[in-house]
């Protein structure tokens, strides 16, 4: 059973289908890539799976139950956890706080504060930030950043995480490393459903691939056979 399914997921914004009957699905400890044109509705669907957005029509299942309609909070609770394409951390506080966060208010049950600095101190650690939690998270990097978004991210135990963008402004050392890392939360047992326009990225950690264009699916398959596929290659990868 998958332990994310979407079916007829559609989301209008005026006239302008921005998600169209789209069917999509991402198996326990899958890495599934979405990729398309910029305004292919890939941030739009992130956006319906995570509860910022209703899908009308359309049903979204997460672990065979149907979490349509579901308040972000609740979703997250459940297991979806999710990075954004803008990278939102709460700018004056200390990384570890932003960490804590997650932890206390994100997570299923309840945790002590000396377990939460605890758990917060290793997730940093995990992503590769473990001297920066006193530091306020607007003086880290972009690429620190978004690794505390991460860490934030995983604080509240999901078994799906959504990245959107994760190496979006990353240079290439970077991009190795975010690479790295994802292959990492992948070890841990979790699900990874992923937008990504650096095609190295995308073919190198995912198992499957996911086209939008024009909020439609037009092609989904491993890496290769996206890669040589006629109809990807004319609406966004190019000759």
């Amino acid at each position: 059973m998958p332990i994310l399914e979407g079916q007829g997921v559609t989301r209008h914004f005026g006239g302008l289908a921005a998600v169209a009957g789209v069917d999509f699905h991402v198996g326990e400890g899958e890495a599934v890539g979405l990729i398309g044109p910029n305004g292919a509705g890939k941030t739009t669907l992130f956006n319906l799976v995570s509860g910022a957005l209703v899908p009308r029509p359309g049903t979204i299942r997460f672990k065979g139950e149907n979490v349509t309609g579901f308040r972000p909070h609740k979703i997250c609770r459940m297991g979806i956890a999710r990075t954004f394409q803008s990278v939102k951390v709460f700018a004056d506080m200390p990384a570890l706080e932003n960490v804590l966060l997650g932890l206390l208010f994100g997570a299923p049950g309840r945790v002590s504060p000396a377990d939460a600095a605890r758990e917060a101190a290793e997730l940093l650690d995990f992503v590769g930030l473990p001297a920066v939690g006193a530091s306020a998270a607007k003086d880290l990097t972009l690429a620190n950043q978004k690794r505390l978004e991460i860490a934030r991210a995983l604080a509240t135990k999901p078994q799906l995480l959504l990245l959107d963008e994760l190496m979006a402004g990353l240079n290439p050392t970077e991009v190795g490393q975010a690479m790295e890392l994802v292959t990492r939360i992948r070890a841990r047992g979790i699900a990874i459903f992923m937008i990504e326009h650096v095609m190295k990225a995308i073919m190198s950690v995912c198992d499957r691939i996911i086209v939008l264009d024009h909020g439609k699916k037009i092609a989904e398959g491993t890496p290769r056979e996206i890669a040589t596929s006629k109809a990807v290659v004319e609406v966004y990868l190019g000759e």
